[in-house]
């Protein structure tokens, strides 16, 4: 039962956000739209910044599932972007609310696991130390966190899947070549 109102609240709260700005929903509107009570509601969450966090907590564990080699990066990263593409509104009210720190903290961590489960997935066989792998991956979660945020604040405008797909394209090799550099070291 606990799983079922949890998960009521959560659908609750997102179609409200598609509907409106973080700082415009109330526990009592959420509460009415999932029908139950405040104190189910108050069992399962502090507050409505602590039901935001878990869900971009869940979203970035269930959205980044790099599993195998017939993966592009242009797939991964797709995939991590999907909750975004397919809650814009709910975005763009997150991204100009006091959750903004929030979501860039999701951002990052959607990001950084994608880059590092896609370097993993294409290099672990490489002899790459540390140092040099977390800095690829730094690089790269950096890119696409920067494109994500400029996307966000022009208040997705564009296609950001074509975007990333032909910046993929421009840039495809690099990576080897950052891979073959670390390997010379």
């Amino acid at each position: 039962m606990t799983t079922l109102t949890k998960d009521a609240i959560k659908r609750s709260f997102m179609k409200l956000l598609n509907q409106k700005q973080v700082n415009k929903i109330t526990v009592k509107e959420i509460v009415e739209d999932c029908g139950i009570n405040r104190n189910s509601f108050y069992y399962h969450y502090d507050d409505i910044p602590a039901l935001i966090e878990e869900i971009l907590n869940e979203q970035s564990d269930a959205l980044v599932q790099v599993s195998n080699k017939d993966t592009s990066i242009y797939e991964a990263i797709l995939t991590a972007m999907d909750f975004a593409l397919q809650n814009k509104t709910a975005m763009m009210h997150l991204y100009h609310s006091a959750s903004k720190e929030l979501f860039e903290r999701y951002l990052n961590r959607i990001a950084s696991r994608t880059v590092s489960e896609y370097f993993e997935v294409y290099f672990s066989d490489e002899p790459i130390c540390d140092e040099d792998r977390q800095a690829i991956v730094m690089y790269y979660k950096s890119l696409l966190v920067g494109f994500v945020i400029e996307w966000v604040g022009s208040g997705m405008k564009y296609d950001l899947s074509f975007q990333v797909q032909r910046l993929c394209e421009l840039f495809e090799g690099t990576t080897e070549i950052a891979v073959s550099r670390c390997r010379k070291k």
